[in-house]
């Protein structure tokens, strides 16, 4: 996603969905989607809107619509929950803490951005950091587990990471403590102490293989995926 532009268009991602859902070598039963923070959100959209996504695996995200509108071509889905910058904190190294310029989306005046993922027919899997500094995606998490059970879904699995960052990437690469974001315009601190996070990034990547191979299986016409 472009962070400069003013919305965000579901019909694109919803394009290539169907590019793939329409391919000898997917399988019938619809595809999954694995994101990271800002595109999170983006995942959850389509698992509420698009039937033929089948699992979604949510890392280190927002439960609610962040920064630009959504739109499905010239309808407007949701509204966007915006930042503070004044919040934003700089710190000696020179990057910001800016996990409080997060609007709440609690709150009333903001309940209207929350991705409405009560009504998925698909499976998520939840994965939370718990000293991501970027934003505070346990609570984000902890809401959207709750909004589930109230409205009696059992479709999700979740997952805390304590000592891990908002960053959490496949395995074996380098930790990454901070780094310039687009959004912010500045370098920000995404948190996590370095054994942990690696620790947290092999567990979660067996995981997601494991919950993808259980979610996402071919039907007999089709080879099964080799992850």
């Amino acid at each position: 996603m472009n962070s400069t532009q003013a919305k965000t268009h579901l019909f694109h991602h919803i394009s290539i969905i169907f590019f793939l859902t329409s391919s000898s070598q997917v399988g019938s039963k619809g595809v999954g989607v694995v994101a990271r923070s800002k595109a999170g959100d983006i995942a959850l959209s389509l698992a509420a809107f698009v039937p033929s996504v089948e699992a979604v695996v949510w890392i280190s995200g927002c439960s609610a619509n962040v920064a630009t509108p959504l739109y499905y071509k010239k309808s407007q889905i949701l509204p966007a929950l915006m930042f503070d910058l004044s919040k934003m904190i700089p710190t000696e190294s020179g990057a910001y803490l800016v996990k409080n310029a997060l609007h709440n989306p609690l709150a009333e005046e903001n309940k209207a951005t929350l991705v409405p993922i009560e009504q998925a027919k698909g499976r998520f899997l939840f994965a939370a950091a718990e000293d991501d500094l970027n934003w505070d995606t346990k609570a984000y998490m902890d809401e959207m587990v709750e909004r589930l059970k109230h409205h009696g879904k059992e479709n999700f699995e979740s997952v805390s990471y304590p000592g891990a960052g908002h960053y959490l990437e496949p395995p074996y690469g380098p930790y990454c403590p901070s780094s310039f974001n687009r959004a912010a315009s500045k370098p920000v601190l995404w948190g996590g102490e370095a054994r942990s996070h690696a620790a947290a990034e092999v567990h979660l990547w067996k995981k997601i293989l494991d919950f993808l191979r259980a979610h996402l299986s071919c039907d007999d016409t089709h080879t099964k995926a080799k992850l």
